[in-house]
């Protein structure tokens, strides 16, 4: 699709989810370099974002003191790096979203020294600690001593504390200021979808999804750019890079359809550029979270439409 639709994109995102995604393609090319290539074809740096704590289950922190577990992860860590230094171009890696807001949720004190890993078995994070400051740590030393190309970024998980004032101290407390930018989660379904009643079971969760693009009402967009603005300052004033953005279209109708539910955020991020840029935004990645959203082939060329006339005059960087 998109081909077919002509787009330009910069960043081609792709999970390295649940499963082992080593054997998801035959050697010498494994999965990490079939999305290099597909990147490399759309003139476009991959986005890795790995999501691989959540092997036994979304939220599951037993995974953390598993020998087993963790033996593996941490090596297939060390084969994602050294495939994205063999590429020899540039890299993006997402790490685990979600994973660091259940940590501080399961850290006592939101102390994530408190919470036990295993990390120091791993010879390349020896000298890192045994709790989630370790794991953290250890991402971030493998990604620099074996893939200097990769750049790296954690995701703040807003719902991870009390307070967003809580979530940037446990993220520096983790070591997130020592990545290379943040990411930020928007939502990983379509508003309309979460509107629907009865509820569709692959769209979970209550509250009031569609943001006002007044600014009026709440939720709005300057709450959430409130947040980001409060994630960039507070954590190394590290560039954000907006992830997982829903792509549905625009409506004074609540809810939608299969594949047509309505969202407006594609709609606000590329006709607003500049106020994503003004708190620290160097990028957006727009996909969707699951299959039965809205995507660039049911949208009625509306991303076509919006990043053709963003690129058009895109917004300057700080």
């Amino acid at each position: 699709m998109v081909n077919a639709q002509a787009l330009r994109i910069d960043i081609y995102d792709e999970y390295l989810g649940i499963g082992d995604w080593t054997l998801f393609n035959a050697p010498p090319c494994d999965y990490v370099c079939k999305i290099a290539t597909e990147a490399d074809a759309m003139g476009a740096i991959p986005m890795y974002t790995q999501y691989q704590m959540a092997n036994n289950g979304d939220g599951n922190l037993s995974v953390l003191t598993s020998a087993v577990f963790m033996t593996t992860y941490w090596a297939r860590v060390k084969l994602l790096f050294l495939d994205i230094a063999a590429t020899n171009k540039p890299a993006l890696v997402n790490f685990e979203p979600d994973f660091w807001g259940y940590t501080e949720r399961a850290a006592a004190g939101g102390d994530p020294t408190k919470l036990t890993a295993i990390v120091s078995t791993n010879p390349d994070c020896v000298t890192q600690p045994n709790n989630v400051v370790g794991v953290a740590g250890c991402l971030i030393a493998m990604a620099r001593q074996y893939a200097p190309n990769a750049y790296i970024g954690f995701p703040p998980s807003s719902w991870g504390g009390n307070t967003t004032a809580e979530v940037v101290a446990y993220m520096n407390a983790i070591g997130a200021q020592a990545a290379d930018f943040l990411v930020e989660q928007t939502l990983d379904r379509d508003a309309g979808c979460r509107e629907v009643s009865p509820q569709p079971s692959y769209c979970p969760g209550t509250g009031t999804w569609y943001w006002d693009e007044t600014n009026q009402a709440h939720p709005n967009f300057h709450d959430h750019l409130a947040e980001a603005q409060a994630f960039h300052s507070g954590i190394g004033n590290l560039p954000i890079i907006w992830w997982q953005t829903p792509e549905g279209v625009p409506s004074a109708t609540r809810g939608g359809s299969l594949n047509h539910y309505r969202d407006n955020r594609v709609h606000y991020f590329l006709t607003h550029p500049a106020e994503l840029t003004a708190v620290g935004g160097l990028a957006v990645v727009f996909g969707t979270g699951d299959t039965h959203q809205t995507s660039v082939a049911t949208d009625g060329g509306q991303f076509q439409s919006l990043s053709s006339s963003y690129l058009a005059a895109p917004a300057a960087l700080p």
